[in-house]
Order: structure tokens, then C-alpha cells, then sequence
């Protein structure tokens, strides 16, 4: 049978990551094994912001025994070989080796302030990032009951750590990260979102008396960009409170450009005559989608930031609230919706039938008003 390793013993360096924040926490490990009083400097970081178990160990070790004596410490290891017996109790792994390692590295233990600083950074660096990857994995999980309302509350817990974070590092104006940001991720199930913005915009053509309530719906919350496009055509009509059927919007799509894509007037026709259900049903569908994929990006683009190293604190503060300004906006309109938090479960878009109370109140109504 191969050797399980114990817990932690391949936390050591002998195998150390080329981080460079490694080093740094063995440079100020060694700092306050050779001159503990260096602890009274060292500021900001706790046993959870060093990157491996042992080294966290170390920490909790060399803070939690009492301190030893200057010109003790100095004659002999006594005060060594505690840290290393306490450290052992978390990291079974830690020889007196690696403890001597460890004041070998240290190139000046009077720069222990510095080496906490950069520690400090490091460990918030891995928390953005823990919480962005977070965000990401909620708006990809089917299994929530009310994803809009799960997904927001994972994006304030990704804007409470950017607060804090902002708190130990005041972000300084203007410095962005240089990141790439990763490419816009598309919708979860993109077929149901084609055939859903699809009954919205024939719904909203046979109704047009009904845009005026959906005001918070934006033609980028729609997937497709000739759907886009149709949406500010209906949107403009019924502004202007000029006659709207599937001819005048066609008609207002080639004066806007729509299709210029290559899209056959004949099929936007065909998709503008075949309405069911609610406009507002469908408006809050597209914008519920819209949300989970703004969260998504946003999640992605702080994720980019944070996985690069050359980051500073400081820009990823600036990087991450701008991302997270995408997110407040399409929460403010999800909120005027009077969906907030959701409560009805996805409806199945196999077919093109709206939900019933709606389609009961549109039933009453002549199929086709007389504009």
C-alpha cells in the first residue's frame, strides 16, 4: 500500500511554492524566532494569512507562548524548542530544521513590519479571489431555489471583503489593474433565452399599452443583439404612442439599422406574431437572466484581477468596486420590479405558453386592440 503522508508533513520546504509571498512569510517567520519582541511591529495579519498550514502553525505558535527574555533567548533554544513542540500540535510535520531554516532566510529582522505588510496583501489578495470564485460557482448552481436572491447576497459578501480590504489599503485614485478582463460569459441555457426573448418582444408588440410598466428592462438585458435592437423599436413606438404591430416595427427596425445584420424581415416578422402570456412575466425572465450574467462577469473579472499577482491591493479595491458598480446597477432595477427577492420557480420553455394568470387577464382583451 503506498505511504499516506500525515496531515501537513508535505507542507514543509522541501516542497515550497515559488510564490514569492512564501518566502516573504519565512523571512518574517525567522524575524520573530530570532527577535520575538519584533511581534509589538507586526501588525495586521493573523495565523489564517500565511499560505501554508505550517507556517499559520509557526505563527499561532509564536504568538500564543509567553516571550522570552532578550539575553535568555540569546544563550540558548529553550524558547525555540517550545515553538517548535506548540507548532507541531497544528503541523506534525515541523522538524527543528526547518526551524533553523527559517533564521537562516531572514535577511533583517528589523524589516518584520515590512514582511507582515506584504503578507497582510497576499492573504487579501487570496480572499478576493476565495469570494470571487464563489460568485461565480452560486450563479452556475441549478439547484437554488431563488438564485437572484442567493447570488445577491454572495455579492455583498464579495463587496463586504473589498470593504475591508479598502480599510487596511486605501485604494489610490486612478490606479487600475492592468488585467485583461476575461470575455463576457453568455447566458446559462441559451436557446431558452433566444425563445423567451422571443415571446417577450411578440407579447409586447400585441400589447404595447404594457412597455410603459416594464421601464426598468434594457435592450442590453436581451441576449441577442437583433432582439436588442426590436426591444428599442417597441420601446421607441410606444414612447412616441404611435401605432404598433409587427409591419410598423419592422419598419422601425430597418430605420434604426437592425437589419443590417442580415436578418430576413420575413422571420422578424414571423417572431413578432406569436404572443403568450405577460410582457412585465417575460421582462422580469430576461432580467433576471441579465443579473446572473452580470454577476457572472463581474465574479470573473475581479477572479482575473485577483489571480494576478502584480495586482496591489490598491488596484484591486478600484478594480473591484468598478466590477461590482455593473452588478448595483441591474440590482436597482431588479428591485423596481416588485420581484424582490423571487419567489416563483423557473417555468419550463418547452412550449410557448405564458403563465396562467397572466394569460387569463390578457384573455379578456381583444387579440387585436384597435390602435
Amino acid at each position: 500500500m503506498p505511504h499516506a503522508p500525515e496531515p501537513l508533513e508535505d507542507d514543509l520546504d522541501a516542497i515550497a511554492p515559488p510564490q514569492p509571498v512564501f518566502h516573504v512569510e519565512q523571512a518574517l517567520l525567522g524575524a520573530l524566532l530570532l527577535a520575538p519582541h519584533r511581534l509589538d511591529d507586526v501588525t495586521g495579519i493573523t495565523a489564517d494569512s500565511f499560505s501554508t498550514a505550517a507556517h499559520a502553525a509557526l505563527y499561532t505558535a509564536i504568538t500564543s507562548l509567553p516571550r522570552p527574555e532578550p539575553a535568555e533567548h540569546a544563550k540558548n533554544t529553550k524558547w525555540l524548542d517550545r515553538v517548535l513542540a506548540t507548532g507541531r500540535e497544528q503541523a506534525r510535520g515541523l522538524t527543528a530544521s526547518y526551524i533553523h531554516t527559517l533564521v537562516q532566510v531572514c535577511p533583517w529582522p528589523s524589516h518584520a513590519p515590512a514582511y507582515a505588510r506584504m503578507v497582510e496583501a497576499e492573504h487579501a489578495r487570496r480572499r478576493l479571489q476565495t469570494a470571487a470564485e464563489r460568485l461565480v460557482h452560486t450563479v452556475h448552481d441549478v439547484s437554488l431555489p431563488h438564485p437572484v436572491q442567493t447570488v445577491l447576497t454572495e455579492a455583498d459578501a464579495l463587496a463586504a471583503v473589498v470593504d475591508d480590504i479598502a480599510n487596511r489599503f486605501p485604494p489610490r485614485a486612478g490606479v487600475l489593474p492592468r488585467t485583461t478582463a476575461p470575455p463576457p460569459p453568455a447566458a446559462q441555457d441559451p436557446a431558452e433565452a433566444v425563445e423567451e426573448e422571443q415571446i417577450l418582444l411578440a407579447t409586447a408588440t400585441a400589447y404595447p399599452s404594457d412597455i410603459d410598466a416594464v421601464r426598468w428592462l434594457l435592450p442590453e438585458d436581451l441576449t441577442l443583439p437583433l432582439h436588442a435592437g426590436l426591444w428599442q423599436c417597441l420601446t421607441g413606438l410606444a414612447r412616441r404612442r404611435e401605432p404598433v404591430d409587427p409591419v410598423t416595427v419592422l419598419w422601425e427596425a430597418q430605420q434604426r439599422g437592425v437589419l443590417d445584420d442580415g436578418s430576413e424581415p420575413g422571420e422578424v416578422l414571423r417572431l413578432l406574431a406569436e404572443p403568450a402570456g405577460s410582457v412585465e412575466h417575460w421582462g422580469e425572465r430576461a432580467l433576471q437572466r441579465s443579473l446572473l450574467v452580470t454577476a457572472e462577469r463581474t465574479g470573473r473579472r475581479i477572479e482575473a484581477y485577483a489571480g494576478d499577482p502584480a495586482n496591489t491591493p490598491f488596484q484591486l479595491v478600484v478594480g473591484a468596486r468598478r466590477a461590482l458598480a455593473d452588478i448595483a446597477a441591474v440590482r436597482t432595477r431588479w428591485h423596481a420590479t416588485g420581484s424582490a427577492p423571487p419567489q416563483r420557480r423557473r417555468p419550463a420553455a418547452t412550449t410557448r405558453a405564458g403563465p396562467p394568470t397572466t394569460t387569463v387577464a390578457h384573455a379578456a382583451r381583444s387579440t387585436r386592440a384597435t390602435r
